[in-house]
């Protein structure tokens, strides 16, 4: 993992994409340093003051050239953002059936927490040829999760959600770097993918005390903190139910629409006035400074849970 590459291994599915992308931007590029400097040097030379080169019956200009060094990289333009914005989709639409996996940037470290309940610290250990998608958020300041072999950099920003994913093709240990300055000991923010067989992801899943699932976790966290007090159906305050609700278009009070996504649900547990559901008064106190990050993504990640079964009949 530590030895000096030029650059770094080629070790999931989207690296070779994003080096392709990389080179030929880079060899257009000198390309047209080479024919726009080239003739530079050679003209200064050739028409240098004293020299006897002939200065007589000068061109005019071409109309092939004019429109060739127009036309031509209008079009290599076009086609170079088309190409990037493909692989940039592509990037963007995160797979089905990914292990999911939440991450917490804090000064200086990454804390990462699986599905299964096993939790990490500056350390991820994935199986190789499995799709992780990871969602992300920051206790403090912004952070940026950059694995380079994999060709991946997400901003992870206080106060929202983001994500990325990838899929490892080769097993080994690979760097993680906060890609962005974050304070004094930002260059210390360092940590490795650890990327496994799939038997052996297996083992280490297994390995050490047993953990609570995310989901369960949030589910204990539901009733500790007296949600399911006013979110369930027999409930005396009138309030929404969440069976459901996960990704589902979300009436408010002001007329507008919303979407239950993970934004939608973290706002309605810390600012609860900021969207209010129509039909419901503004009852809910708000979570603000009484629940950890680690906390709400648990909780979302039971809502998200409950939110994709059927509401119950009325």
């Amino acid at each position: 993992m530590d030895q000096f590459r030029l650059f770094p291994p080629q070790a999931s599915t989207s690296s070779h994409e994003v080096d392709a992308l990389f080179f030929a931007l880079t060899l257009i590029s000198l390309f047209f340093m080479a024919i726009i400097f080239l003739p530079i040097i050679f003209f200064s030379v050739k028409y240098r003051r004293g020299s006897s080169a002939d200065r007589s019956n000068p061109s005019s200009g071409s109309f092939w050239v004019e429109s060739g060094w127009t036309i031509g990289p209008i079009f290599l333009s076009l086609g170079l953002f088309a190409w990037s914005a493909l692989a940039y989709f592509r990037l963007e639409r995160r797979p089905a059936n990914a292990i999911e996996v939440q991450v917490v940037g804090k000064q200086w470290m990454w804390k990462l927490q699986h599905a299964e309940g096993k939790r990490e610290i500056n350390e991820l250990h994935v199986p190789v040829n499995s799709t992780v998608a990871m969602t992300m958020t920051s206790q403090d300041v912004i952070h940026s999760f950059f694995v380079p072999a994999f060709r991946v950099k997400q901003d992870v920003v206080p106060g929202r959600y983001t994500g990325i994913w990838f899929k490892p093709t080769r097993t080994g240990e690979y760097h993680i770097f906060c890609a962005q300055y974050c304070g004094t000991q930002h260059s210390q923010m360092v940590g490795r993918v650890v990327v496994m067989e799939p038997q052996a992801y297996e083992n280490w899943l297994k390995s050490g005390e047993p953990t609570e699932s995310i989901v369960l976790a949030g589910e204990r966290l539901f009733h500790d903190r007296g949600c399911s007090g006013c979110h369930s159906p027999n409930s005396q305050f009138h309030a929404p139910l969440l069976q459901g609700l996960y990704r589902k278009p979300v009436p408010l009070a002001d007329g507008t629409m919303a979407t239950a996504n993970d934004e939608y649900l973290r706002d309605s547990i810390l600012q609860p006035a900021k969207q209010i559901t129509a039909g419901y008064a503004n009852i809910m106190p708000s979570f603000t400074g009484h629940l950890s990050e680690e906390e709400i993504m648990q909780l979302i990640a039971y809502l998200k849970y409950i939110g994709n079964q059927p509401p119950p009949s009325q």
